[in-house]
């Protein structure tokens, strides 16, 4: 186990009604003019925004609404949502959403006391520092946004997706977890959800770093969990304690506890970006095509820690390495396809012809060659990938 700092200030507050506690919450933290920020029109049909503005407004907190974030959200909405923050003279920020819509709050935070362009702090050319302060009311387990100091943001401007990532600049200071306002999300962006928790715990467990039995087992733990509640989810979308566990366990996979003491990946969701950046499509639904694809490249590299993560996780049997890594690789993309509904391939995303040289090229311009931790990737190797794919 290698030396760690984990330091997770964000309070939660979980459970039935907590929304009401958005202004009390606020309050506490000194906010006095926010922005809330938010996506398309469900938070308005659903009177969620129009709430969360009379608790504000209750709490004698004033706010200013912007609208129309996307998924795969991009940096146009980030420069308008930084003029507006400016020229009202907001203090913080609050995302009434998913990850799309925290992270685009994220990015407005750190631009607004930033006096160059905010996508330096994407582009790597400042670092992360100071933002305005964040909180979030959370609609959409998913990316775990609610926890991390993390934003993705895609550049419009030749289709650039990348992360930013910080420790404790852009961790919101609070998150309100009401599983209830996830009783409407659609069958697809629930499943792509799991699929995307299920990826933060995966790129932080496939990692070369010995001796970190504590946090192995904290991942291997959620995973089964996520693996258990998941079906009564997709079969009951209004059974509370399900969604519950579900909510939960999106915030402990990208909070940084599953981290600890490891080096840790991150390759697939890169080689994802990709995708998501030139195709479209949505996040979780690409990542439960890469993973699969990148852990059979690894079945015949490094396979493991694969056999153990397929021991552990889906009780494999199989003694030698390889066979049982295949096996639980097998049954993890059966569970993606047959539980979660989820596409396991280029086709099956909608993607006929894929560019993979493109894919790949872009992906190595971003992050280097080699990339990865786990087992360095050439270009060679990440075309092969990609290819496995089809």
């Amino acid at each position: 186990m290698e030396n760690f700092t984990y330091w997770a200030p964000t309070k939660y507050v979980f459970g039935r009604d907590t929304e009401s506690r958005v202004g009390e919450l606020a309050a506490s933290f000194g906010m006095k003019k926010i922005l809330v920020v938010y996506g398309g029109g469900s938070a308005v049909r659903s009177g969620l925004l129009g709430r969360v503005e009379k608790y504000l407004a209750d709490a004698g907190i004033e706010a200013v609404s912007l609208g129309g974030v996307k998924p795969n959200p991009e940096d146009d909405l980030v420069y308008k949502g930084i003029d507006l923050a400016r020229a009202e003279g907001v203090d913080s920020m609050i995302a009434v959403g998913g990850g799309s819509v925290i992270d685009t709050a994220k990015a407005i935070a750190v631009g607004v006391p930033y006096q160059g362009d905010f996508w330096d702090f994407y582009s790597g050319k400042a670092k992360a520092t100071t933002a305005l302060p964040v909180g979030v009311v959370l609609t959409i387990p998913a990316a775990g946004s609610e926890g991390s100091g993390n934003s993705v943001i895609t550049k419009r401007e030749g289709r650039i997706k990348t992360g930013l990532r910080t420790e404790s600049a852009l961790r919101p200071r609070f998150a309100v977890l009401d599983p209830v306002l996830t009783f409407t999300l659609p069958p697809y962006q629930t499943a792509s959800g799991i699929s995307d928790m299920m990826a933060h715990i995966m790129e932080r467990y496939f990692s070369n770093t010995p001796d970190v039995e504590v946090t192995d087992r904290l991942c291997e733990g959620l995973l089964r969990a996520i693996i258990e509640e998941s079906p009564k989810v997709m079969a009951n979308p209004e059974d509370y304690q399900a969604r519950a566990n579900i909510m939960w366990a999106g915030t402990l996979a990208h909070n940084g506890i599953c981290g600890c003491g490891r080096q840790e990946e991150w390759t697939s969701h890169a080689m994802e970006h990709e995708i998501s950046a030139v195709y479209g499509v949505t996040h979780g639904a690409g990542l439960a095509v890469v993973f699969p694809a990148w852990l059979r490249f690894m079945a015949d590299r490094n396979p493991g820690k694969v056999a153990q993560f397929a021991r552990r996780v889906f009780s494999v049997e199989a003694h030698d390495d390889r066979a049982a890594a295949l096996e639980g690789i097998l049954a993890l993309q059966t569970f993606f396809s047959d539980t979660l509904n989820l596409p396991v391939s280029f086709a099956a995303l909608g993607i006929e012809n894929p560019d993979i040289d493109l894919l790949s090229d872009r992906l190595h311009a971003l992050k280097g060659n080699p990339t990865g931790s786990y087992y360095p990737l050439t270009p060679a190797d990440s075309r092969m990938i990609y290819q496995m794919m089809l």
